[in-house]
């Protein structure tokens, strides 16, 4: 399929490539929708097979930032850019200090933050170039947020409390046993905050030192990466790479309910009809796992953690929106998800055909 027909098809407004010689540049921006306020989404530097799959994958995750930030109820729009490089060997100062000028000229309609391959380090040098672009190194003096991780596991640990409500007609998690699929910097905050609440943890991660780490610090019991879907338990958290929720893991399941960290949990769409039909309550991953990016969405504010953390702890209600929807339209909370965030998004776009558009928005006195 052509690019202007993918576009068309998912109605995404631009798409930018980027390239510079002298750094070794190769990146491409996608701004899928800026109905909400401008595009925020981060900045992957992946080895890409080739430059096709660049393109679908920034596609993809610009979509789904339409998607996450729209649910969340932050006034932004979905974005993504893409650096083609590997991230260990091919990162240099110059690279980003081009990249941070492409970004300058879109006139604030993308902002960037960190992703899979880059750092706060690398939205630092960004920054040099650029104002719209967070997640830069904690300073109060700038109004960044830091590491978003232990935000972020916040908010998974309030999706699943409310999760755990509408399978067991309880948030209470303590005395639950609660599988871990992947123990990562999300992950491990986050089994902090259950183990306070006095759940008793199952881990599994491939690196071993993760696993050893969760098993000092809470008493988790570990499994082997390939047992963990066989465990039984009333939870189980996918917190690794996405796609591990098929047509075979489903059916190995014990847990009744799925909430976790990862991203793209669900292989496919019909993954989500068989949790349905399965009766296991799921928390569609980009409502529960949006706490990193309304964290770093309060930076445009001026960030303030306390009003930040509030925010997150919202994930809650957001989760409990989901299920309702689910029953109202009788549908799979995975489409709910979606429909929670389309509608928020045709709302915004009905309102505004009754008004001049010169309200102001999120970057007006930037």
């Amino acid at each position: 399929m052509e690019l202007f027909e993918r576009m068309e098809l998912h109605d995404y407004e631009q798409v930018v490539v980027c390239q510079d010689r002298n750094s070794g540049l190769k990146a491409i921006i996608a701004i899928h929708d800026t109905t909400l306020g401008p595009a925020l989404g981060g900045t992957r530097m992946w080895t890409y097979e080739n430059e096709e799959a660049a393109f679908e994958d920034v596609l993809r995750l610009a979509k789904g930032m339409t998607y996450k930030n729209a649910a969340a109820g932050l006034n932004l729009g979905g974005g993504k850019a893409v650096i083609i490089g590997d991230a260990r060997t091919d990162k240099n100062e110059e690279m980003f200090r081009a990249f941070g000028r492409y970004i300058e000229g879109l006139a604030g309609r993308y902002i960037t933050a960190e992703d899979v391959g880059t750092t706060e380090h690398d939205m630092d040098i960004i920054h040099e170039e650029t104002n719209f672009v967070t997640g830069i190194s904690l300073s109060t003096a700038s109004g960044s947020s830091g590491n978003p991780s232990p935000v972020t596991a916040r908010g998974v640990y309030q999706g699943m409390k409310a999760a755990a409500k509408e399978a067991f007609g309880t948030d209470d998690l303590a005395g639950r046993t609660i599988a871990v699929q992947g123990v990562g910097h999300v992950s491990f905050e986050m089994c902090r905050f259950l183990h306070e609440e006095g759940a008793s943890l199952i881990v599994t991660d491939i690196r071993e030192a993760s696993v050893e780490r969760a098993v000092h610090a809470y008493g988790a019991k570990a499994v082997a990466p390939e047992e963990i879907y066989d465990v039984p338990c009333d939870i189980f958290s996918p917190c690794a790479l996405g796609g591990g929720l098929n047509e075979h893991t489903i059916l190995r399941l014990q847990a009744k309910v799925v909430a976790g960290a990862a991203n793209n949990q669900l292989q496919t769409e019909e993954d989500g009809i068989r949790l349905e039909e399965r009766g296991i309550v799921y928390a569609p991953d980009y409502i529960i796992n949006a706490g990193g990016v309304i964290n770093i969405a309060d930076e445009l504010y001026g960030y303030d953690r306390e009003r930040a953390l509030k925010k997150v702890d919202g994930i809650y209600d957001n989760i409990v929106r989901v299920f309702e929807i689910a029953r109202r339209d009788g549908i799979p909370s995975f489409q709910a998800a979606n429909r929670l965030a389309e509608e928020r998004i045709e709302s915004i776009k009905r309102s505004r055909k009754q008004f001049l558009p010169h309200s102001r928005h999120i970057l007006t006195n930037r």
